[in-house]
């Protein structure tokens, strides 16, 4: 049984990271698009508990990292996800503070 990313120590969570990025790689040499997915979203739930989630503030809007100029802006924190709104939409959504970028002013 594998170890909860919330209970791992800082060196443990990057060497996890590591080892997904190669799994990712190899996947994806492969064709293998399904398993390359999952490794992927494996490594960003794996960097968002190196991020300190109290330097993320609701109503804060921050720039979503792979989709340049999409804005995200936090109604409320849990853990290590922000939930909040995409583009000003109207549908709330969770995402992993590992995806948010710079924030925007």
């Amino acid at each position: 049984m594998t170890q909860q990313y919330s209970s791992m120590t800082k060196g443990e969570l990057e060497q996890e990271i590591k080892e997904l990025r190669v799994l990712a790689q190899k996947a994806e040499a492969k064709g293998m698009i399904n398993e390359y997915a999952v490794h992927e979203r494996k490594r960003v739930m794996a960097e968002a508990y190196l991020l300190d989630p109290d330097s993320f503030k609701p109503k804060e809007t921050y720039v979503i990292r792979d989709s340049p100029g999409e804005p995200f802006e936090i109604s409320y924190m849990n853990g290590v996800f922000a939930w909040g709104y995409r583009n000003g939409g109207s549908k709330l959504e969770a995402v992993p503070i590992s995806v948010l970028g710079e924030r925007m002013d």
